[in-house]
């Protein structure tokens, strides 16, 4: 076997990289794809040219050897347990799972069976996250003693057509964007530890703006959507964890790490490519492009930009490639259920402990994932058909 053939779980708004994407992967093959609205899957299965299935009957596919899932997240324990239950190795979108415990459920399931189990975010693995993780372990900035992370904005109402979940349990700015930039942290520093956190919901109710049919509907909120938090690191390090959908405006870099030697900027975790910063001494700042690296060039264009003008390195499924390339060659798995369920942990930690007023210790552990160098990241990309958009 020198390739997996896929299927996909879930058809909503993020399935259309995932779709345009995996064929552009060695070591994948798009099969087909299911969701719980037949006629959103027949869709997304015409303009692919893939199988619409049921979720069962893609499960019992026996020509199926991965499956996908991009479910909303309080669907992500029970469609990966099924599709580990159906002997597919599992790439799930990210959270892990909503409730840690379930996490855990599905790490112990897919080794007890000897699967794999991936997880998003696999942006780390990108040209920016690979040049910046290069930097820190050639020593550029030193010692990493602190830094700071932010996402600030004013919540997804604005743009998503159909929000609700995003403001429900299981949702926030937490659950839903703190993965991209703790996964990016631990990739660049290891473990957590410990956290103390403080949280609030600073407007009780959301009104859906974006074009769709919900528009103009109100939605409850129900989860915190500001919340502040310090990360302890088993190194040492200190790192100040802002996550926010109550903020109009801000001017905070991403992710900033300081060393002893030096400063570093990362690019916005939640593509793949952009500018790595550096200042060394408290010299000047320096960027450094990782445009010409493999997986770093644009690719996919943001809404509003100009027509067929990509901006934006987004490289999705490239966890999908690095499990594959796992199975199939033996090589490290990065994106793997063990970090999601670190990371998952260290989400929940941040929720109770702003909660409780309570620091919480991190019980899971892990090393830092191993380097994906850029000649086999190269090798994991074919590259897009000629035809394929770049929106």
């Amino acid at each position: 076997m020198n390739s997996l053939n896929v299927g996909i779980i879930g058809c909503g708004n993020i399935s259309g990289i995932y779709l345009r994407n995996i064929p552009a992967y060695r070591g994948l093959t798009l099969r087909a794809c299911a969701d719980m609205k037949p006629e959103v899957a027949q869709a997304q299965a015409s303009r692919h040219g893939i199988e619409a299935l049921t979720v069962d009957e893609l499960l019992a596919r026996e020509d199926i050897d991965l499956v996908v899932n991009l479910t909303v997240p309080a669907a992500h324990f029970g469609v990966s347990l099924a599709a580990l239950s159906a002997g597919k190795h599992v790439f799930s979108e990210k959270p892990l799972a909503v409730d840690f415990e379930q996490g855990r459920r599905l790490v112990d399931e897919a080794e007890a069976r000897g699967l794999h189990l991936g997880c998003a975010p696999d942006t780390f693995l990108g040209a920016g996250g690979r040049l910046a993780r290069n930097l820190v372990d050639e020593g550029k900035i030193g010692r990493i003693l602190s830094g700071t992370a932010f996402l600030m904005s004013h919540g997804m109402e604005h743009w998503h057509p159909d929000p609700e979940f995003f403001f429900k349990p299981g949702g926030g700015p937490i659950l839903d964007m703190a993965p991209y930039y703790l996964s990016t942290l631990v990739n660049l520093i290891g473990p957590v530890q410990r956290v103390v956190a403080m949280s609030s919901i600073g407007y009780p109710e959301r009104i859906v703006t974006s074009e769709s049919p919900r528009k103009g509907q109100r939605i409850a909120v129900e989860t915190p959507t500001h919340v502040m938090s310090l990360l302890e690191f088993a190194s040492g390090a200190q790192v100040t964890f802002c996550m926010s959908w109550d903020v109009w405006k801000h001017s905070h870099p991403a992710i900033e790490i300081y060393g002893a030697e030096g400063s570093l900027r990362v690019p916005d975790p939640n593509f793949f490519g952009g500018q790595v910063e550096i200042t060394e001494r408290g010299g000047d700042w320096r960027a450094v492009d990782s445009s010409e690296m493999p997986l770093g060039s644009p690719n996919w264009r943001s809404p509003n930009w100009a027509p067929d003008v990509p901006n934006k390195a987004n490289y999705r499924a490239l966890g999908l490639a690095d499990l594959a390339s796992s199975v199939l060659s033996g090589t490290p798995h990065r994106s793997s259920g063990r970090l999601g369920l670190h990371v998952l942990e260290v989400m929940h930690s941040i929720l109770e402990g702003a909660a409780t007023g309570q620091p919480r210790a991190i019980t899971t552990s892990l090393e830092r994932p191993a380097v994906l160098q850029d000649s086999d990241a190269a090798l994991l990309w074919k590259g897009l058909p000629e035809t394929a958009s770049a929106a």
